[in-house]
């Protein structure tokens, strides 16, 4: 898959733009943190500047995308977050450190042009059979710096400070859009013709997903995963408190657990990936998931939770492979960014309304019983998958006679 040139600058750009965005959000964490002396409010409009654009931009951004020459999208956006970043450097030393969160947002809202058109590229330059290992690839490059990430942010700013990780970050940003350059040109034909009306393309995105039974279903699974993952997200600090006694500061060993056993998963998934159907493996990963979710919400023990991190960890690629290789298997290219677009907010908006209601159920409840809510979730997902799985066994009857 290497030996493809899309998907090895692809690649590239994307550990760039990873390091960048991590050392960023984790300096930006830790330095608002220090000058307001942790005011959870400030705090919090760090989450808000970086999702936010998820909901605002994604299917905005996903029909430009389709409408625009990929490489070039790709290539602006990455030069103009790494001309942002360098403008709020300007605007952070002549006093003003609110000019971080600007900069945060419009960087995070470049990334909706910039990623579906990376997945347009992939979908129209890498043979159908690559495609899933490919997106295993890039999950394992994003459990690499979930497990790095941190690290690598907090050691660059409490030795460094804010200003070494802006102009640190502004370079990796810089650097991803020179990686971009090596791209062949874009074909004449991917840019659009501008005979239709940026409204008449988006509101035919909507309906393309409408229409696709497919891409419907995917949508349904993809929102109740987002509420089961919303609803224990925020707990995941009352399991270390609570159910196993331990203190807060404990609860980044299970994360880094969960995230190195993330990068197994996303590795063995490469080796695998033509030989399982996308379908099984998001089945698949769902259903380990439910098991251990509630397994976590139930174990008193440091050593089952664990392995239950582990266990989830190793799993957890496949939702993400799943999902990301069904979408572009079942969607044409002309709409590939509209779909992502469409698809993508639906997992974080129900996620947001777990997270909204996590606290609420666990007052009313227990901690038990939310994660027991949540691995139910899970196993919705699966029979809400079940037309798609039973759609694949008949076609592969229908083939053995």
């Amino acid at each position: 898959m290497l030996t493809n040139r899309y998907v090895r600058t692809i690649l590239l750009s994307r550990v760039l733009l990873q390091l960048g965005i991590w050392i960023r959000n984790f300096a930006i964490l830790l330095y608002i943190s220090d000058i307001t002396h942790n005011n959870p409010q400030y705090v919090s409009l760090i989450s808000i500047v970086e999702t936010a654009p998820i909901f605002i931009f994604a299917f905005i951004g996903g029909t430009f995308a389709d409408r625009w020459q990929p490489k070039r999208t790709m290539v602006w956006s990455d030069l103009l977050s790494a001309v942002t970043v360098f403008l709020v450097l300007l605007t952070l030393l002549s006093g003003s450190w609110y000019a971080l969160l600007i900069g945060t947002f419009i960087s995070a809202s470049l990334s909706q042009f910039s990623q579906p058109s990376a997945m347009k590229l992939y979908k129209k330059n890498v043979p159908a059979e690559h495609l899933q290992g490919v997106m295993a690839m890039s999950q394992s490059l994003v459990a690499i710096f979930m497990v790095l990430g941190p690290v690598i942010g907090t050691f660059i700013y409490l030795n460094y400070g804010i200003e070494a990780s802006l102009i640190l970050t502004g370079v990796m940003f810089f650097g991803s859009s020179l990686v971009l350059t090596f791209l062949p040109k874009d074909e004449i034909e991917e840019a659009a013709s501008g005979t239709i009306s940026f409204l008449n393309e988006l509101t035919a995105g909507l309906r393309y997903v409408q229409s696709n039974r497919a891409l419907r279903t995917l949508s349904l699974t993809f929102g109740v995963t987002g509420l089961a993952a919303g609803l224990v997200q925020p707990l995941a600090i009352f399991i270390a408190i609570e159910k196993l006694g331990l203190s807060k500061q404990s609860l980044q060993w299970f994360l880094m657990a969960n995230g190195a056993a993330m990068l197994i998963g996303g590795t063995a998934i490469m080796g695998v990936a033509k030989k399982v159907k996308p379908q099984f493996l998001l089945a698949a990963g769902l259903l380990v998931s439910a098991v251990c979710t509630i397994g976590v919400g139930a174990s008193t023990l440091v050593s089952m939770t664990l392995i239950l991190q582990i266990v989830s960890g190793l799993f957890y690629p496949c939702i993400h492979v799943g999902i990301q290789t069904l979408i572009m298997r079942n969607t044409e290219g002309p709409f590939m960014g509209r779909v992502g677009g469409a698809i993508t907010p639906i997992f974080m908006g129900m996620m947001l309304v777990g997270m909204s209601l996590s606290g609420y159920l666990k007052d009313t409840t227990s901690l038990l019983t939310v994660y027991v809510l949540s691995g139910c979730l899970l196993f919705a997902g699966v029979v809400f998958l079940s037309p798609l799985l039973r759609k694949k066994q008949q076609s592969a009857k229908q083939q053995a006679l």
